[in-house]
């Protein structure tokens, strides 16, 4: 039996000035469940939940409730509710009109109506609130009144887009446990959006989190937490160290400037990226051996004693030590590299310290060797064509054996000719290789840098292209989030291949 009560398929969405916001994303939602999609603004979230609750059309691809096709009816025709960022709350009815507002167009017996009514006002503890105006609550009230009017129509779904983003902070901590507590007395099936990544790990059944319309991973809070799929994940959420690193040999790893034990699920040669979280990092007062460390302390200020059970550790100097409540955040550099841990007590700017990485606490995630790969098309005996970008190349290089012959075509070993026109080709390079610049006639392609990660010893760039397009690009220079660039690269690095 299905238990899925909507099913997202091959869901793509562009708008009318040609960017693609979503595109072929794929997402089931069981009944019961409280999913929240998760991601940076402008990642695709809310345009989501818009198609999901008809506002927006999908420009291909099938929303199924029941495994029913509902993508092209509007939102009074689908058993969904909204609760939208603003509210949307009338403000000339009162509390009781507006719950009641939708159960007055269903043209419901009053007795029924009010019954309705007042259930769902002890729900969300705002019984005596019934002829208060809207503008005389506070944001959390109005909240409130929110839900109760979308709950009061009894839908199969409840869409909730960003609801507590208007209320400071002690407020929305409040909220969560109350809507936790609703989505459990309820039974409904809630899917939320937010940016907030707290906020998602506390109410949710399973995160969804999304990067520029495509999902990068789905899971439980504890799954996507420690066990991220790629480095943006692991930067999104949460606090992380990350590091390039490399596979020296079946159960070892090098990175952050030395080699450490892992557990051998990699082979070996094979590039990747370590995460650590901070709680796991362990701190000692003593830089002469690191394997003597004594404790390592958790966010929420317990320690745990790992007395010879950690790795050989590695010297750093404290650049900054900052008091949050429970612990003491650490930063400290070894060499280019930066870490950051977790401290019962503080420490003194250059203070020299001990820092290692437990093996269970290593996370490798697989180096993406996808990234900075493009097709494109040869137009020309000195030109391929990327749609973005066009790229000098040199045909001999493409084809093995190939020279140009006495009128200057290009030929095979054998003198005949090579029939190059319109040929597909690839192009990929390295992120390392990369470098950007503020002078746009510097390199190949130009954009603005729309992600910015910080990878140890440097930091990794998610540049997007004027056609939508993205490059990642390593540079060791801060750049800001929006920034004008161009791409350099090396003409040796560029590695083209024919298709």
């Amino acid at each position: 039996m299905n238990q899925n009560i909507i099913e997202l398929s091959h869901i793509t969405k562009t708008f009318e000035d040609g960017v693609t916001v979503i595109e072929d994303l794929n997402l089931s939602v069981k009944k019961g469940e409280l999913v929240t999609l998760l991601g940076p603004s402008g990642c695709g979230k809310t345009t989501l939940l818009r198609m999901i609750g008809g506002f927006d059309m999908p420009t291909s691809g099938e929303i199924l409730l029941h495994g029913q096709d509902i993508a092209s009816l509007p939102p009074e025709k689908r058993p969904i509710n909204t609760v939208f960022q603003k509210y949307a709350l009338f403000p000339f009815l009162n509390i009781y009109d507006n719950i009641a507002f939708g159960l007055k167009q269903k043209k419901l017996e009053k007795d029924v109506i009010r019954q309705k009514v007042k259930s769902v006002l002890e729900m969300v503890d705002l019984e005596g609130f019934e002829k208060r105006r809207v503008d005389s609550l506070s944001g959390g009230q109005q909240q409130r009144v929110a839900v109760a009017r979308a709950i009061v129509n009894e839908p199969e779904l409840l869409l909730l887009d960003e609801p507590l983003s208007a209320l400071d902070y002690k407020m929305r901590q409040e909220m969560q446990i109350e809507i936790k507590e609703m989505h459990r007395k309820l039974g409904m099936t809630f899917i939320y959006v937010t940016h907030d990544q707290e906020e998602a790990m506390n109410l949710s059944d399973r995160i969804v989190v999304m990067a520029n319309g495509v999902i990068q991973q789905e899971g439980t809070p504890e799954e996507i937490y420690r066990r991220p799929n790629n480095i943006f994940v692991a930067d999104f959420i949460g606090v992380s160290n990350i590091y390039n690193g490399v596979i020296t040999k079946e159960g070892a790893a090098k990175f952050c400037g030395r080699e450490w034990q892992i557990k051998p699920d990699l082979p070996v040669g094979r590039r990747m990226n370590a995460m650590i979280r901070p709680e796991s990092v362990v701190i000692s007062a003593s830089a002469d051996d690191g394997s003597i460390a004594v404790e390592r302390t958790g966010i929420d200020g317990t320690t745990t004693d790992v007395t010879g059970e950690t790795q050989a550790g590695i010297k750093a100097v404290v650049n900054e030590s900052l008091f949050k409540g429970s612990v003491y955040e650490i930063t400290a550099e070894s060499g280019p590299f930066e870490i950051t841990g977790y401290s019962p007590r503080g420490y003194e700017h250059g203070e020299e310290i001990g820092i290692s990485f437990p093996e269970e606490a290593i996370h490798l995630m697989p180096y993406d060797t996808t990234m900075n790969l493009y097709e494109g098309t040869i137009v020309d005996e000195t030109t391929a064509d990327f749609g973005a970008f066009t790229l000098a190349i040199d045909l001999k290089n493409l084809y093995e054996g190939s020279h140009l012959d006495a009128s200057g075509h290009l030929v095979n070993a054998e003198q005949k000719p090579i029939d190059w026109n319109g040929q597909r080709v690839s192009l990929n390079f390295n992120p390392a290789d990369g470098d950007l610049s503020d002078d746009e006639n510097a390199g190949f392609v130009c954009g603005n840098i729309d992600t910015i990660i910080y990878v140890g010893d440097h930091y990794m760039y998610i540049v997007r292209g004027d056609q939508d397009e993205e490059y990642y690009v390593d540079d060791e220079w801060l750049w800001n989030a929006g920034d004008r660039v161009s791409i350099v690269v090396p003409g040796d690095k560029l590695k083209l291949q024919l298709l």
